[in-house]
This record gives C-alpha cells, structure tokens and sequence, in this order.
C-alpha cells in the first residue's frame, strides 16, 4: 500500500516523521539516530504506508529457483549459510540472503518464527527494499551501503515494529555493485545489535569468495590478450571496465567506463580510446597514438550494420557495409573489377563499384583509397574477430560476439561466401567441443537449429530449466521439419 502524503519538503518530513513517531503507541521512543530518520525520509518520499500490512510480492514463487540459479551467490550459499549458522541462534533467529534489489532469495529458520515472517512478507521472492515496505535492515543497508541494524521503532511500518533485524551488503568486487544483502531477524528481544558485526563479516566472507573467482578469471583473460597490450597506449580491460593490464602499469587495477565495441571511453589520463572487443575483454587504444585512423566494423547479426571510425558512430547502408566487409576481408587492396565480381557476380558493372565507393568516401574520407581499393586505417571487424578466435580454439568466446550471420540480407556472392563458411566453422567447433552454456547461446542467434537443438537438450541436465526449453524447440523443429 502507499500513502497519499508524499513529502517533497525535508521540514514536512521531519515533522512527519515525528508525529508518526508520536503515534506510534505507549513506550515506544522517538529515535535520535541520524541513520534511522534519514531511512524514514527516504522512505516516507518513496510514499510507504506506516499502515501496510506486508511487503510485496516481487517474484512468482514458480521462479524464485531460477532467479536464485542466476545470482553469483548462489554457488556459495552452503559456505554463507554455514557462516550464519555459526553466528545466528538457530531456535529464535531468521537468516535471510536478498539479491540488490531487495528480493528475498533465501530464508531459514525455525517454523515458529518463519511462520511470523510470513505473515509479513519475510519470505522468499517478496521486496524488502526501503521504497517498498521502508525502514528495515536490509533495505537501510542496501541503501547506505553499509551494516545496519534497525531496533522495533526504528521500523517505520507499524507491523514491523516487533522485530529487529541486522543486514550487511555484498558488493561485487567486479562491478562493484551491491548484489545482495545479508540479514539476520528476529523479535525485539532475541536480537542483540552485537549481530551487525557478525553479520557484516558474512558479507566480508562472501565478497572473498567472490574475488578469489574475479582473479582466476582475470589470470585467464591475462594470460589468452596480455601479448597485445604494447606501447604506451593500450589497455586491457574486462566488460565490466577493471583494466587488467596497461602500458603505463600504473593504470593497472583503476577502472573505466566501457562502451560498445568501437566506441570512445577516457583512459585515465584523460586521453580518449576506442574499444576494440577481443572476445571476453577489450583493447583500448589511443586514438592519436598513431596517424593512422581506427574504424570498427559491425556487421553481425540483424540490426542494421554501422561502423565507428575513432569512436564516431557512422551507420552504413548494406551496399556500403558489403563493401566495407570485402575490404577487410582484401586487406592488401581490390581492383575495380574484383570489387565488381565478388559484390554483384559476372553482370556486375565497374561504373556502378566507382559511384558506390565515392560515395563511401564521402561518409569515411579519404580512408578509402583507390587504385586498388582499400582500407588505410586500422581495421577490426566483429566477423573478423569470431574467426579469429575460432582459430585459436575459443568457441566460448567467439559464440559471445556471435549475435547472429555476417549481413543476413546480403546477396553479394563473396559476403554469402563468408558468411556460410564463418557459420560453419562456428558450428562444426560448437558440436564438437562447445560446452551447454555456448550452445545455449548461439541457440538464441539461431532459433531453429535442429542439430544444434538436439545437442543442448542432450547435454542440459535434467534440473536446468532450460532443457525443456531447448526439448520443445527441437521438437518444433522436428515437426517442421
């Protein structure tokens, strides 16, 4: 339920505040605590009712198994909840772990008490974020980002009141996000505010094992592109903007923000740099480390294919991005001619290649030469890149950067050529050594897929909620077929 009276006035809310305070019944105490009337104005603006009787519902109870299968705590929940057994009272507390918005994953504890939990929505898939049921130790943590501990007034909602609850944030080192919280509830006499402490270094211990994973994960993402950071002006960073590695070392361990492939983002000496995708990290470059220009290729998939020439987003017509795919494909240059046969086949005509490429030149520049045609920039291209990596073996990573065939609505003999043997290959190498989260993947770019299909629900295991996906769509398949 929300209330009508949203304060848009701090003084109104103050004295609001106060006055529900006041009326919140015979020897219960206004707070003093900077903390707790901060909550309160937040959530009094968030336009909670002191009067609600439970939190709400965020997630269908038929998907709390599969939201709690995605969160990046869920592989360490029988360590966390070891923990917290060491640290809560068994007989009388709730332990509880949300994700960062405040939806209950994980609840446990005796029935006694569970049983009153429900009655107020502390409860697996219900919202305990301060916007959605007010002042309470997860919500209050998830929005200071720090341990909390809120005592029976301090609760803004009335029927909370017999509770105390303390809850510690998780942040991912990675992202540093917080993406969950740590919680332990219990009615007012039950619960010491010492538990804070204890819940907090459950949270420490969480954030650990969650590191100790981030760095496996960089040492292989260091040792497969480390060889091309070089010269003073590159960096390697993941898709989530850690740099991993740079030339100067002093960047190491700072942060970016990472755009799309191609675009620009400000390395941290406030030069700018495009993004090149190297399959599960990116390269930046400096744009004017050289006099050469970079442009970016995108030409995978449906959405209509652009490219970005130092970072600046320049969206292509398919004519021009077929001839921009055969230049990076030719790098050492195409006649007239040659251009002419492999974009339109034995009735393709020179005059007509002529106008298109001074055409392009006309959005490009002069990177675009002539006699022979070519690209005199560097150049990375997103089909280029898959078959790269396909090379070296990553099919994980090359299905990652694989939305979907190079230029689908092009008829051009030689891009059809390449588009058919770069799938292949992407095929050949999923069916043969691509794991269930790879060939999941390209099953999404490649929806009716029989052979592809039959695989994934071959090697899903039977708990995935995904198998029975991946089993009616192969039998839809089938029956089409």
């Amino acid at each position: 339920m929300r209330s009508s009276h949203v304060c848009d006035n701090p003084a109104d809310c103050d004295l609001r505040t106060a006055v529900l305070h006041e009326a919140a019944g015979a020897g219960q105490a206004r707070t003093d605590r900077t903390l707790i009337r901060e909550s309160w104005r937040r959530s009094l603006n968030a336009g909670v009712d002191p009067e609600m009787r439970a939190a709400p519902q965020a997630i269908d109870a038929a998907r709390v198994a599969d939201v709690r299968a995605a969160h990046p705590l869920d592989r360490h929940l029988p360590r966390l909840r070891d923990t917290l057994r060491g640290v809560a009272d068994a007989t009388t507390q709730l332990m509880v772990i949300t994700d960062g918005d405040a939806r209950v994953l994980w609840s446990e504890g005796p029935s006694d008490v569970r049983r009153c939990a429900d009655a107020v929505g502390l409860i697996e898939g219900f919202r305990w974020s301060e916007e959605a049921i007010g002042t309470n130790g997860i919500g209050t943590a998830l929005s200071t980002r720090a341990p909390t501990y809120v005592q029976a007034t301090e609760h803004l909602v009335r029927v909370l009141q017999p509770w105390s609850c303390a809850g510690a944030p998780v942040v991912d080192p990675d992202t540093d996000e917080v993406i969950g919280c740590v919680d332990i509830s219990a009615t007012v006499d039950q619960l010491h505010p010492a538990v804070v402490a204890l819940v907090e270094a459950a949270a420490r211990l969480a954030e650990a094992w969650l590191t100790l994973e981030m760095n496996d994960r960089d040492e292989c993402l260091r040792a497969r592109y480390l060889r091309h950071v070089r010269g003073d002006t590159r960096a390697l960073v993941t898709t989530t903007g850690r740099i991993l590695a740079a030339d100067p070392d002093g960047w190491r361990g700072g942060r970016v923000m990472v755009p799309e492939a191609g675009a620009r983002v400000a390395l941290p000496d406030g030069r700018t740099a495009v993004a090149e995708t190297m399959g599960q990290a990116y390269l930046l470059r400096a744009t004017g480390s050289d006099n050469r220009c970079s442009l970016t290729l995108r030409l995978l998939g449906d959405e209509q294919p652009c490219a970005f020439l130092d970072g600046r987003r320049v969206p292509l017509s398919l004519r021009h991005a077929e001839l921009l795919a055969l230049l990076a494909l030719h790098p050492s240059g195409l006649s007239c001619e040659q251009s002419s046969l492999y974009l339109y086949g034995d009735e393709g005509n020179p005059v007509t290649v002529r106008a298109e490429i001074h055409r392009l030149r006309g959005q490009l520049g002069n990177i675009v030469r002539a006699k022979p045609y070519r690209l005199d920039c560097e150049v990375e291209a997103d089909f280029l890149t898959v078959r790269r990596l396909l090379a070296t073996g990553d099919v994980a990573a090359a299905v990652r950067l694989y939305p979907g065939p190079l230029l689908p609505r092009s008829e051009s003999p030689a891009v059809q050529a390449a588009r058919d043997e770069l799938t292949a290959q992407l095929r050949r190498q999923l069916l043969h050594r691509g794991d269930s989260e790879a060939l999941w993947c390209y099953a999404q770019a490649a929806a009716d897929d029989l052979e592809i299909l039959m695989k994934l629900a071959a090697v899903l295991p039977p708990g995935d909620p995904r198998r029975v996906s991946a089993q009616l769509r192969r039998d839809r398949a089938l029956q089409d077929g």
